[in-house]
């Protein structure tokens, strides 16, 4: 049996693979309701591998040890399924591979495995999905690119998730500095799909990429009835929302995005929570405070739940959340946590030994009023192992901008810059950077790199 989206089971039961191809659609357009089809493709059919498998991938990709366990379970199940199915399709095999991988904490080999299986059959768009996603996570932005330049010409245009992987590519190429290409696919991929949250995402960045504020305002604004309909990705679209409004200098909106879309209910997704405390620290860097409870909400959120992540992205985001709230012994602490988990053998701990323990601890240097000692442009060239996007990180940038500018390092503050100009153009974090003592030194190109800026 072969869905609309290529996925192919070893089971023919009709019921289950709707509702397994409505789990697939509902994951594509980032809709709520993807868990409650597959669920009932399970309750349909319990022997259904790739829903066991995919609701497994889930629980890799929120990034918690809870989250974690119970995919060590749904990848048993998936196992057993195989098992009662002779084997499985080639597409089961892969998807139960490479959670095994996940699990395991080796999402860059469990991409790799989905790759090597769409090699084989370019119309599987989950594989395409879960590899853009774990890659995503990882960092892997050329590893993404690679993969979507290539389905995008192979994968059938009859497929249902052609539009949807279109977005994808076109999000990729955002990030490789590509803007120009990145927003002319990520429109297409809007003609195609008219719900692709990832196509309507890759053009939103494009326009915070330039510095177009009024431009990716209207954007966002225009497509409004489509990310609000999104699971908690909607939030994001919101944080995206108050960026914009942050580079214009509109702080009221800023807190007034915050208040109502982006600071609550954060104890579910890490991702809600970067949202949040991102955005606090971009306004504490300005100058702007934005009150001592919305930090402490935060800090409640970070002492419960981030000795819990598996992803290193997550636990700074944590961590400057404890820092903000003045909790700074507490910060102290958790920066040691994330060097200790650095001792392990998975790929975030590899991150953690090389980007994440030695920019905890100079945050928690910083603060209050510190000089932190740390090589930042060096350290800067190596944020892109975190994972998430250019936008994500840019938060952690402006912060080793900042240690620069507060030692009167103008070599290490122009090496910062030079990065982060590569994928943005200047904003007020910026402008209001250069105005203080010890920067007059930090001209450097608008575009060092010749990267699109059109």
């Amino acid at each position: 049996m072969i869905d609309a989206f290529g996925s192919q089971h070893a089971v023919g039961h009709p019921v289950a693979g709707q509702a397994f191809a409505a789990a697939v659609g509902a994951l594509a357009g980032h809709r709520p309701d993807a868990g409650a089809h597959l669920e009932a493709a399970l309750a349909a059919e319990p022997a259904l591998t790739a829903a066991h498998a995919l609701a497994g991938m889930a629980g890799v990709v929120l990034a918690g040890k809870d989250h974690l366990a119970d995919a060590a379970i749904h990848l048993q199940r998936s196992r057993e399924a195989l098992g009662r199915n002779g084997g499985g399709t080639a597409f089961e095999r892969a998807l139960v591979g490479a959670l095994d991988h996940a699990v395991a904490g080796r999402l860059r080999a469990a991409a790799d495995v989905l790759d090597d299986f769409l090699y084989c059959d370019p119309n599987a768009f989950l594989a395409a999905k879960l590899s853009h996603a774990l890659r995503f996570m990882t960092g892997d932005v050329d590893g993404m690119v690679s993969l979507t330049a290539r389905l995008s010409l192979e994968c059938e245009r009859s497929n249902a998730g052609y539009g949807y992987l279109l977005g994808c590519h076109a999000f990729g190429l955002e990030e490789i500095g590509r803007l120009h290409e990145a927003e002319r696919v990520g429109r297409a991929a809007l003609a195609v799909a008219a719900d692709d949250a990832w196509g309507l995402h890759a053009v939103a960045h494009v326009f915070e990429s330039r510095g177009q504020t009024a431009e990716g305002t209207a954007w966002l604004e225009q497509h409004r009835p489509v990310w609000t309909r999104c699971n908690n990705f909607s939030r994001h679209f919101a944080w995206h929302l108050a960026l914009f409004a942050l580079e214009r200098g509109d702080h009221d909106a800023v807190l007034a995005i915050y208040d109502r879309d982006v600071g609550t209910d954060l104890s579910g997704d890490f991702r809600d929570f970067a949202n949040a405390a991102s955005m606090l620290w971009r306004l504490r860097q300005l100058g702007i405070d934005p009150g001592a409870a919305r930090w402490e909400a935060l800090a409640e959120i970070a002492h419960r739940h981030a000795r819990g992540t598996t992803l290193v992205f997550a636990q700074l985001h944590f961590l400057i959340a404890l820092i903000g709230a003045g909790r700074r012994d507490e910060a102290a602490a958790f920066a040691e946590f994330i060097h200790d988990s650095g001792r392990a053998a998975t790929d975030q701990a590899n991150v953690a030994r090389n980007v994440g323990a030695e920019l905890a601890f100079a945050l928690v240097q910083g603060e209050p009023g510190g000089v932190s000692d740390v090589p930042v442009g060096f350290l800067a060239r190596r944020l892109h192992r975190l994972g998430g996007s250019h936008a994500q990180r840019d938060v952690f940038l402006q912060a080793l901008a900042g240690m620069a500018q507060a030692a009167g390092d103008a070599a290490g503050l122009r090496q910062v810059l030079a990065v982060r100009r590569r994928h943005k153009a200047d904003d007020p974090s910026v402008t209001k950077l250069l105005r203080r003592p010890n920067s007059a030194s930090a001209h450097v190109p608008a575009d060092p790199m010749g990267g699109d800026r059109r």
